[in-house]
């Protein structure tokens, strides 16, 4: 039964709240349901973000629409006569932790069906609710925030509850049927990176590298090693995996002429866009591609994009049915968890909020390469030039750090010998509570399953420089980046003096 806001009012005021403070009391409820109409009917971020409580009135509205809380709160509780539903199933979300159902806010039912992910559960309307709009906020961010094509790439996405990689495993093994069991090879231009590796081989495929090459300092596609690779391969390659978000002096693969590669060979296509949603020049490399020849799926990490906790990814494709499949492959249901963080998330951006974060990266990104080739200059090492092409992995050379090379001292003995010491600036750089730089001495050598990865860190085989690198991520804070460089510099005085 519902009442009118007069019917309200009147309520109150035969509470003696004088019709005045009522009426206010009464506005703020209706103001709050125009929003909620507005957030369900546009389907898009709102412009300015929710405060804490309007976001936390409807995450409380939308789970009293799930069975489980129509339930008593207190599972050891025996008194059943206020319950309204009777659940004798396996799983009626039933949490026995209060302070469990707090964080989860009552949603206890997670997302989908043992079918699919993506379908609606009957037992659970307001987490099926929950998931659909977090899905459309979140494309709606990709295409008027980070700016990808809402045609093409960001045409059809799909939330995940698993990594980055693990969504590519589950991706690539979408792309299997009947027609193309045959097809069980994935080319994978390299990139060092261990999750991308080893969802190939959780996908139960075989994986062969495609080296890159150097351009200066940048290292890049190989595209004309890609296309004899496909062409030597003709009829088994299932899918191409490439790469938009890298480390220094990794720059983003050349996904658009790959696209038109694929398109030709009529292979699949997966972009890894980890944390490519905060760059612009990304996104628009990703929408050419989407135009110029064959994309079907580009994964992108929530919790580097939208700074939200591990664990949730979002796969978009300008194919609906590829999306279709990649839902009804996930076995089982899974945990809502990781989208009702990115829900929230959302909501307390709006649109505003996460254009200023964009904004704010790009414009400390654009100055950090100048700030941090002058801290190298002043120990004799100089920024790798990379900064057209990857505009949030920054890196600077070590090879001052390294001593001189003895007369009699092969260069595999050499290089072993220092790899050490210039490992050990990392340490100090932690030491002094630095996270995030990756220290790469040269002639480092990893094996990953029966692959052997030379330079292992640099992504090809002899990088001429050892290095470090440190990167402009959304939400880095402009005293983070003056400390770090102030650090930086202490740390390399700190190593000099040890080498006298």
């Amino acid at each position: 039964m519902t009442a009118s806001p007069d019917e309200i009012i009147a309520c109150f005021t035969a509470l003696r709240i004088p019709k005045t403070h009522a009426t206010v009391g009464v506005s703020n409820v209706i103001a709050a349901n125009k929003r909620f109409y507005s957030l369900f009917a546009n389907r898009r971020l709102p412009d300015h973000g929710w405060t804490d409580v309007q976001i936390q009135q409807l995450l409380f509205l939308l789970s009293t629409l799930d069975t489980n809380n129509k339930l008593p709160t207190c599972c050891s509780s025996n008194d059943s006569s206020d319950t309204r539903w009777t659940g004798v199933g396996e799983r009626e979300g039933r949490v026995y932790s209060s302070l469990v159902s707090q964080r989860h806010y009552g949603f206890a039912h997670g997302m989908g069906r043992s079918g699919d992910i993506t379908e609606p559960q009957p037992k659970a309307v307001g987490s099926s609710v929950l998931v659909k709009l977090t899905l459309l906020l979140t494309l709606d961010a990709m295409r008027r925030g980070s700016g990808l094509n809402a045609k093409t790439a960001a045409a059809h996405g799909i939330l995940l509850p698993l990594c980055t990689g693990m969504s590519m495993s589950l991706v690539l093994s979408s792309f299997r049927d009947e027609e193309k069991l045959q097809r069980n090879i994935v080319l994978w231009s390299r990139i060092d990176q261990k999750s991308c590796f080893k969802a190939i081989q959780s996908a139960g495929m075989t994986c062969i590298v495609v080296p890159t090459v150097l351009d200066g300092d940048q290292v890049v596609t190989d595209l004309v090693t890609m296309e004899r690779m496909l062409e030597d391969n003709a009829g088994k390659v299932l899918a191409v995996i490439t790469t938009t978000s890298c480390f220094a002096p990794r720059i983003p693969d050349k996904v658009d002429h790959v696209a038109q590669l694929c398109a030709s060979q009529g292979v699949y296509h997966i972009i890894n866009n980890a944390y490519g949603l905060q760059c612009a020049k990304t996104c628009k490399l990703i929408n050419r591609a989407c135009v110029l020849g064959k994309v079907d799926a580009i994964v992108s990490s929530t919790d580097k994009n939208f700074l939200v906790p591990v664990g949730g990814s979002i796969v978009t494709s300008p194919s609906d049915s590829i999306i279709q499949n990649i839902g009804k492959l996930y076995a089982g249901r899974a945990s809502s968890s990781p989208v009702i963080d990115l829900f929230i998330t959302l909501l307390s951006m709006g649109l505003k909020g996460y254009e200023r974060l964009l904004k704010e990266r790009n414009e400390l990104a654009q100055a950090f390469p100048a700030r941090l080739q002058a801290v190298a200059d002043r120990h004799g090492e100089r920024l790798l030039l990379c900064t057209d092409h990857n505009t949030i992995s920054f890196g600077i050379t070590l090879d001052k750090l390294a001593r001189p090379r003895n007369p009699d001292e092969n260069e595999n003995d050499y290089l072993k010998a220092v790899s050490k010491d210039i490992s050990t600036f990392g340490a100090m750089l932690f030491s002094r509570c630095v996270s995030g730089t990756r220290v790469v001495p040269r002639g480092e050598t990893k094996r990953i399953g029966t692959i052997e990865f030379k330079g292992f860190g640099s992504s090809t085989d002899n990088y001429p420089h050892a290095y470090m690198t440190a990167a402009v991520a959304i939400g880095v804070r402009p005293a983070e980046l003056d400390e770090f460089l102030i650090r930086l510099d202490k740390a390399f005085r700190q190593y000099q003096k040890r080498l006298r």
